[in-house]
């Protein structure tokens, strides 16, 4: 059976790969950006900025005479924003080891902006549409019915449209049909779900890791200095529990959206079970199936 109309459109899918794609670049983007940033050199004073020693004694007489009340007023320094401070703390954490709990971030959320679309552009009127399928079956037959579910997207018309296709073999046919076919598009809902949970258990992981090779680089160090400071300790030891931090937070964000997708999946999954056994009523009810 042809179920191209029951498939969500190419332009969509298109949109949903050039998505990915750019979440992806972004990725690797901000992972080159902090690897500079990193290595970039302190702005030095030139020589056109050295002071003049021969003018030295002239203006030590000038701010001698200048009044106390003309001296410039200290301004209290800017406090870095938001996105300085994350930025500062993914270098501060290394960016080899804090890139790959970022692209698990980036990869994940990707994937669940996909999976929201696409359950949401399922969804119909459940009520509305078994009505209007009753009433078309009623007046004019179940091939009009029938092209009423190809002209609906959804699950739930995919099911009535294989059920109603196998009206002559009988009703046992027909709940076979159905079942079968509510397992398929049940594989369809949960399609990308997997790599979800991959991105939710990796990332703690990943934190894990680097924070583990952090303290030992952190031991390394106090070997190196023969004396255990209690600045080196520190230093190394805040380093290195920074990933743990990031591939936690990552874990949290990713469950949150998993958990959402999850309730969408098994909230559909409820309508297909009603409408499947709505459908089977309705056939016997109108004597249209044995």
């Amino acid at each position: 059976m042809n179920t191209k109309y029951h498939k969500l459109p190419n332009s969509f899918k298109i949109v949903a790969k050039k998505l990915f794609a750019l979440i992806l670049g972004f990725s690797i983007l901000t992972s080159n950006l902090t690897l500079i940033a990193q290595t970039e050199p302190a702005p030095t004073a030139t020589a056109s900025e050295a002071p003049d020693s021969s003018n030295v004694n002239e203006e030590e007489g000038a701010t001698s005479e200048t009044p106390a009340a003309d001296a410039p007023i200290e301004t209290k320094a800017e406090k870095p924003s938001g996105h300085q401070v994350i930025k500062n703390k993914f270098i501060e954490g290394d960016p080899v080891w804090m890139s790959p709990v970022l692209i698990c971030l980036l990869i994940g959320l990707a994937i669940i902006i996909e999976r929201i679309i696409s359950l949401f552009l399922m969804g119909i009127n459940t009520q509305k549409f078994v009505e209007r399928v009753e009433d078309i079956l009623k007046t004019k037959g179940v091939e009009a019915a029938k092209e009423e579910c190809r002209n609906t997207k959804g699950p739930i018309a995919s099911i009535y449209y294989q059920g109603l296709d196998r009206v002559d073999e009988g009703i046992d046919k027909v709940e076979a049909a159905v079942q079968s076919y509510g397992s398929v598009q049940m594989g369809q809902l949960e399609k990308g779900m997997v790599w979800i949970s991959l991105f939710i258990a990796l990332a703690p992981m990943l934190g894990f890791l680097g924070t583990v090779i952090g303290m030992i680089a952190a031991f390394d160090m106090i070997a190196a200095a023969g004396d255990i400071s209690p600045t080196i300790v520190a230093s190394g030891i805040k380093i290195a529990l920074l990933t743990t931090v990031a591939g936690l937070i990552v874990a949290i964000i990713l469950q949150i959206f998993y958990n959402l997708i999850l309730s969408k999946i098994d909230s559909i999954a409820n309508e297909m079970e009603e409408a499947s056994i709505s459908l089977t009523d309705m056939l016997i009810k109108n004597k249209i199936t044995k």
